[in-house]
């Protein structure tokens, strides 16, 4: 059994028997078994099957508080530098996450070893082995990844774990949604508790809140218990025993930390306050909160809070180099009583480091095994552990960072030894440069497809006395050459077979795409549009009676409605004092919309630029905005059938593609949202407001780095990151417009539960999990087809993948919502043929499905640049 393997029976096994603690994972090194600890009933997992030839074991006696484990697990520094543990993690999920290193006396003369415990790439804490017990704990999101690597890195001598345990976290005090951050855990002190250590399950976490000895800090205040009291109007994180003690002062409550020997000067602190005296009314215990000097909190009073409760918890972020003082300072003439904590934490804030694509991390952990597999001998490729990038390159590899992540560009496995064919994963390395194989004379050299056909691809290959790398190379490009007619024959039925099947899914049709933009011969691009007129002012305030009908109002200025002498009824959009739009924007319309002419698209009529006047004059949409249908003002509210959000939302995608295939520069909306999906009296859907559109960048281009536009809820992520423009940002908003048609909710809501903030993170377990019909709007359900509901969903959710490289073109999104509109009145027809002859009207259907949307391989990465190559024939 392989390594890979050996790793799928380990989480196999260690999921079925942590399954009672909610995800937990608990790890212990060189356990002979799995075993249930009798204090907590915590199922622990043995390491063993995921290093039964790595590392060795030893036994400690233990003088912890909080842990009975023995067992360490030693690796040897001469076999790698670093040694991780590979779980699996929830995307977008924040866990806890806890290390265990214990070590016996060390003998003279050997001196101490040191080494890195790292969260992925980041680096938590060192570990010394002069001290015989060491604990560490963090807190981390799960960013981009369905995996975290939680890493040993060494320094000098050997490394070595006991225990690793992970926890989710569903807290709103940690690091509220921020992915580029990490915690350390300084201190957590359960103020006043005598008595007994509280964690799992009395803290649903596993937290561990040991007993206060006063060793972690100096206070200055009184012991409070309360043990009868209990909790009002609140439901609360922490167990209630850690709460029923706590510490007062009559004026001044001090806690003081120093010698905090950390080498970050960023900490959170979180403290957790219950009221423990019955008597006390509002208003009665009021004081100011100060940390380092500095007043965080003003008159603080626990009992004044919206909930009516005897609990609150705040937490704040500070600066220090080696101390902490938190100072709770009773408000004189206003409290009767003096300030009172019953539990704080400190935490480090600690910046993530920059990790690679998991694209080419699953690439590289897929080469990996396909080497072993074939050379099961080679221990080479045996120490290739954690991050393929960093913080140390793997043997062999080169990486370069690109739009935040790292990406593998140089593999050189020459001299390896290697047998077998090339494994088919170089392939899957979109950003690979150059591939070194030669001195491998029983390697298999055939080079795949999809890397002799890349374009500024190298491959260094031969015997070891063969020629230069140049006249290599040429020998590949020969070769290549040589089997183009065959290729180009293949491609031909290959893309005849694809273009006439009738079903196409993203999975398969966009991964192949190499540039954002082509030409589809079936639209139409006029080089200038002749209908736009200019307009005078006196004109325009004829047509809309002095500005007597208001309508609406949006970044631009107020819009108003009018009719033409003609008859044509129109929507004047005029510039504000106020407007956070300019001329600048003003100007991109007119001279966009004066080339631009297709039925998606909200077309410009004319324009007005008189007396410092900016206005737009537009055809009427008389059915609002999408917006407004889905869950605008109750006025304009209208509950849109599924069929029409279907054909709403590939009326939009085709106007989006229309934009993104525009001949010569594809042009990039940069502010796709559903207000500014218009609905005519036919519904049709047509996009508009284009003051914020940029011709995409190309090649050769000065300053292509433009500043970042778009809305709160649909911005692209990588484009905030990178503030790289590419047609892949219109793509992301896309991609959340979808979830609102099918969920009818907003993009970003914060009057809603903290984990239904962001539609993006709230929908995407329901789709992973394969639970849709639980996010679909009500107003719908029970009246779709599963399968075009389905096509819909995949769709969104490649939209929104983070990276851009793995998400599709607007071609790819087109048709998919073709065929789900097909399918969707295929089956409106069968069910009315059947309502016909007295049969039942539902046709909702239930649909084992595997999600191609989580397992797509990525397409070319985005560049920023817009290329125009041909299309294939349209259908």
């Amino acid at each position: 059994m392989n390594m890979r393997l050996a790793a799928i029976v380990f989480f196999f096994a260690l999921f079925r028997g942590i399954c009672a603690q909610e995800g937990f994972v608990s790890i212990q090194s060189c356990s002979a078994s799995n075993f249930t600890d009798p204090g907590t009933n915590l199922t622990w997992t043995s390491d063993d099957h995921l290093f039964h030839s790595v590392g060795r074991c030893e036994s400690f006696s233990v003088s912890s508080r909080t842990s009975s484990h023995t067992k360490t697990r030693f690796f040897d520094k001469a076999d790698s530098n670093s040694f991780c543990y590979y779980l699996p993690v929830l995307q977008g999920q924040e866990y806890l996450v806890r290390a265990t290193f214990l070590h016996g006396p060390i003998p003279e003369p050997l001196t101490a070893t040191s080494f890195k415990f790292s969260i992925g790439a980041t680096s938590i804490s060192q570990i010394d082995s002069s001290l015989e017990y060491f604990e560490v704990e963090g807190v981390f999101i799960s960013a981009t990844n369905d995996h975290t690597n939680f890493c040993l890195l060494s320094e000098t001598g050997n490394a070595y774990i006991s225990t690793l345990e992970l926890r989710p976290l569903n807290e709103a005090i940690y690091l509220k949604g921020n992915k580029s951050n990490a915690l350390k855990l300084v201190t957590r002190v359960d103020l006043g508790n005598k008595n007994l250590d509280f964690r799992f399950p009395k803290d649903l976490a596993d937290r561990i809140w040991p007993v206060d000895l006063g060793e972690r800090g100096f206070f200055k205040g009184k012991i409070l218990e309360s043990p009868d009291i209990s909790l009002h109007g609140s439901n609360i994180s922490i167990p209630l025993e850690v709460l029923q003690t706590g510490i007062t002062d009559d004026d001044e409550l001090v806690i003081y930390h120093k010698d905090l020997l950390t080498d970050h000067n960023d900490f959170l602190i979180i403290l957790y306050f219950l009221e423990l005296d019955a008597n006390v009314q509002i208003g009665q215990r009021v004081f100011d909160i100060y940390l380092n000097g500095d007043k965080k909190y003003a008159s603080f009073d626990i009992l004044e809070n919206e909930n009516s409760s005897n609990y609150r918890v705040i937490s704040s972020r500070v600066k220090s180099n080696d101390f902490l003082n938190i100072s709770l300072v009773k408000v004189l003439n206003e409290a009767k009583y003096g300030p009172i904590c019953n539990a704080y934490e400190i935490y480090q804030v600690l910046q993530r480091s920059t990790e690679t694509i998991q694209r080419d991390v699953n690439a590289a952990i897929k080469l990996k095994d396909e080497l072993i597999e074939e050379n099961p001998k080679l221990e080479i490729f045996r120490n290739w552990h954690g991050d393929p990038c960093t913080p140390y390159f793997w043997n062999g590899l080169a990486c370069e960072e690109i739009n935040c992540s790292f990406v593998i560009t140089k593999l050189d496995l020459s001299s390896s030894y290697l047998r077998g064919p090339l494994p088919s994963a170089i392939g899957d390395m979109t950003e690979l440069k150059e591939l070194s194989i030669q001195c491998n004379p029983q390697l298999n050299c055939k080079i795949p497809p999809s890397l002799s056909s890349r374009k500024n691809f190298t491959v260094i290959s031969g015997p070891c006395d063969s020629p230069s790398p140049m006249k290599r190379n040429i020998g590949v490009i020969g070769s290549v050459a040589g089997g183009s007619v065959g290729v180009t024959f293949a491609l031909g039925i290959f893309f005849s077979c694809f273009y006439k099947r009738p079903r196409r899914t993203l999975k398969s049709s966009y991964p192949g795409s190499k540039s954002q933009g082509f030409t589809d011969h079936s639209i139409h691009y006029p080089i200038k549009n002749p209908d736009v007129k200019t307009f005078t002012l006196e004109y325009i305030k004829k047509a809309t009676s002095c500005y007597q009908t208001l309508i609406g109002e949006g970044g631009f200025g107020i819009v108003y409605r009018g009719t033409l002498p003609y008859g044509q009824e129109v929507a004047v959009k005029v510039r504000s004092a106020t407007s956070v739009q300019g001329t600048r924007e003003f100007d991109n319309e007119v001279n966009l919309l004066s080339k631009l002419q297709h039925d998606n698209l909200v077309p410009l009529l004319g324009y007005c630029y008189e007396n410092d006047q900016q206005i737009l004059v537009y055809p009427f949409m008389s059915n609002g905005s999408l917006q407004e249908r889905l869950y605008g003002e109750a006025s304009k509210r209208k509950v849109l059938d599924w069929p029409t959000r279907l054909s709403i939302a590939l009326g939009a995608a085709r106007g989006l593609l229309y934009l993104h295939t525009y001949p010569g520069r594809c042009i990039i909306h940069r502010d796709v949202k559903s207000s500014n999906i218009l609905l005519d009296q036919s519904m049709c859907g047509k996009v508009a407001d284009f003051g914020f559109s940029k011709y995409a960048p190309q090649e050769g281009d000065s300053g292509v780095s433009l500043e970042v536009r778009g809305t709160a809820g649909y911005l692209d992520p990588e484009y905030y990151c990178t503030q790289q423009l590419s047609t892949k940002s219109d793509v992301f908003s896309y991609g959340v417009v979808l979830l609102e048609i099918v969920t009818g909710r907003e993009p970003l809501n914060i009057h809603r539960p903290r984990n239904e903030w962001s539609l993006v993170e709230w929908a995407k377990p329901f789709i992973r999990e394969q639970r849709i019909d639980e996010m679909v709007d009500p107003n719908i359900k029970g009246s779709y087809h599963a399968e075009a509901m389905w096509r819909v969903v995949e769709a969104a959710l490649a939209c929104i993948e983070p990276f851009s490289a793995y998400r599709p073109n607007m071609i790819d999104i087109v048709r998919e919502l073709e065929d789900a509109l097909i399918i969707e009145n295929n089956a409106s027809e069968y069910m009315r043929s059947i309502e016909s002859f007295g049969g039942s009207n539902r046709f909702q259907y239930s649909i084992d499905r595997k999600i191609p949307g989580l397992a797509l391989t990525p397409s070319e990465p985005s560049s920023g640049f817009c290329q125009i190559i041909p299309a294939p024939q349209p259908r």
